[in-house]
């Protein structure tokens, strides 16, 4: 009986909206246009993921004469939508790898 008064009493006091106190924490990205051997070379920032985004590291390569690639910095943000996947141009080679499972899960390891 007492654990339902508790309970209408956290939606009278939320105006009805019980759903605030039963979601998960957001989950924080780190957020940097470019970033390159553990260094943010502009202002690293955070940013909140929102209804569908998910933490996003965009990794950008040179590619060579010789056809190797080559690492050349990375763009670190919150991205909607955001699937993993190869992009080969003529010059560069994106990689986007996306990730939702824990906080400033979107630093890049092994670069």
């Amino acid at each position: 009986m007492f654990v339902l008064f508790l309970l209408v009493s956290l939606v009278c006091m939320n105006n009805g909206e019980l759903r605030g106190y039963l979601r998960e924490p957001p989950t924080i990205c780190y957020k940097c246009n470019r970033y390159h051997l553990g260094f943010c070379l502009d202002t690293m920032t955070s940013c909140t993921l929102k209804y569908q985004e998910s933490c996003a590291t965009e990794n950008i390569y040179i590619l060579t004469t010789r056809g190797r690639s080559m690492y050349f910095y990375s763009k670190l943000s919150c991205m909607a939508n955001c699937g993993d996947i190869n992009i080969l141009g003529s010059e560069t080679k994106k990689e986007l790898i996306c990730c939702k499972h824990s906080n400033y899960c979107n630093l890049p390891e092994g670069i």
